[in-house]
C-alpha cells in the first residue's frame, strides 16, 4: 500500500501561522485608529464614501473630533456642482458640532457660507480661501467681528479689497499669519499701497506676512516694517514696484529672518505667476514694463479703476441613516 503524505518521513513539519497569515479585519481596529485613518483619508473621501461602508464606520464619522479640520481645495477631476460642494461643506461643519478650528476651500465659497462656518464655531484659528470670488468685501467684514480667535488667514487670489483687511486687522488682535496674494504680472505698470498701509495700521502682531504679486511700492514695504515690528517672515516675489536696494535692503536684512524678494523663484508657488523675467525691459530695473505700452483706453481704464441639489441626495447625507 503507498504510504500516505503525513507518514512520509522526509516530509517537514507543517509552520505556524503568523499574524501576517491571518485575515484582518479593519472593524476590529481601535476606534482612535480608525478616526486617524480618516482625517487622512480627507474630507470629500469620508463624507462620499467612507461613511457608508458600514454602520461602525459611519458612526465614527460622526466623530466631532475627525472635523475639526476641514479641507475642500484641490478637487481635482470633481464635476460636482458649487452647490452640492456647499451642502458637503455644511455637513462636514455640522459634523463638527462647534469645533471646527481650521477649514480650507477652494473657489465655491460665498458669502452665504462664510457666514455659516463663523456661526457654527467659535475656534475658528485659521481659514484658507482660494479662488473664491464669490466671497465679497462686505461679507467678509460682517463676519470679522466672530473671527476674533483666528490666527491665521489666507485669502489667495480674489477680487477683495483694503476694507476686510482693515476690518479683519481690528477684529482679530491674535492674528499672526496673512497670505494676501494675487498672480503675478510684470505689466501694466500700476502703483497701490492700500493693501500694505491697511496691514501696517491694523496688524501690528503679524509674524508671517506673504503678498505674492502685489502693487506696494517702497513706501508700502516701510510702513510694513514700521507697523508690524514683529514681522519674521516676509514673501515679496512678484511685487515688481519694490526696489530692495541701499537703506530698504539693510532694513529688510535686518529686521526679517526669511525674506523672499520679488525676483527669487517661484517654483513653490501653487498658482499662476509671470516667471519669464528674461522679457523684462532693461530700463526699469524694478522688473515693470513702462505704462506708455498701453493704449488711451487702457491707460484710462488703470488709472481710474482702483447643479441642483437633487444630485446630492444621491449620497444619502439624510440624519436618519
Amino acid at each position: 500500500m503507498e504510504a500516505s503524505s503525513s507518514s512520509c518521513p522526509n516530509q517537514p513539519p507543517p509552520l505556524p501561522s503568523s499574524p501576517e497569515d491571518e485575515h484582518r479585519n479593519w472593524l476590529d481596529l481601535p476606534r482612535d485608529v480608525v478616526s486617524a485613518i480618516f482625517v487622512k483619508v480627507g474630507t470629500i473621501e469620508v463624507l462620499r464614501n467612507v461613511q457608508r461602508v458600514c454602520s461602525l464606520w459611519r458612526n465614527v464619522s460622526r466623530d466631532p473630533l475627525i472635523w475639526r479640520t476641514i479641507d475642500m481645495h484641490a478637487l481635482g477631476d470633481l464635476t460636482d456642482s458649487d452647490d452640492i460642494l456647499d451642502a458637503m461643506c455644511r455637513r462636514a461643519i455640522d459634523h463638527s458640532s462647534g469645533q471646527l478650528t481650521d477649514i480650507t476651500i477652494e473657489e465655491f465659497a460665498t458669502d452665504a457660507l462664510l457666514k455659516y462656518i463663523v456661526d457654527s464655531t467659535s475656534h475658528l484659528r485659521r481659514l484658507c480661501l482660494i479662488r473664491c470670488y464669490s466671497i465679497t468685501d462686505e461679507g467678509l467684514c460682517v463676519v470679522a467681528e466672530k473671527l476674533s480667535r483666528l490666527e491665521e488667514l489666507d485669502i489667495s487670489i480674489s477680487n477683495l479689497s483694503k476694507d476686510p483687511l482693515e476690518t479683519i486687522g481690528r477684529s482679530c488682535p491674535h492674528l499672526r499669519t496673512l497670505k494676501f496674494n494675487i498672480e503675478g504680472y510684470k505689466s501694466p505698470h500700476i502703483e497701490c499701497n492700500e493693501d500694505a498701509f491697511a496691514i501696517a495700521e491694523t496688524m501690528p502682531a503679524l509674524r508671517h506676512l506673504q503678498l505674492f504679486g502685489n502693487k506696494l511700492t517702497n513706501d508700502g514695504l516701510l510702513s510694513i516694517l514700521d507697523g508690524c515690528p514683529n514681522l519674521e517672515s516676509l514673501d515679496l516675489r512678484q511685487c515688481f514696484n519694490v526696489n530692495l536696494i541701499g537703506n530698504l535692503e539693510r532694513r529688510c536684512a535686518e529686521q526679517i529672518k526669511d525674506l523672499r524678494r520679488p525676483y527669487d523663484p517661484i517654483d513653490d508657488y501653487p498658482f499662476e505667476a509671470e516667471d519669464d523675467y528674461g522679457s523684462f525691459d532693461e530700463d526699469y530695473p524694478s522688473g515693470i514694463s513702462d505704462i506708455d505700452i498701453l493704449s488711451d483706453y487702457e491707460y484710462d481704464f488703470y488709472e481710474f479703476s482702483g447643479g441642483s441639489l437633487s444630485e446630492f441626495s444621491d449620497y444619502d447625507y439624510n440624519d436618519d441613516y
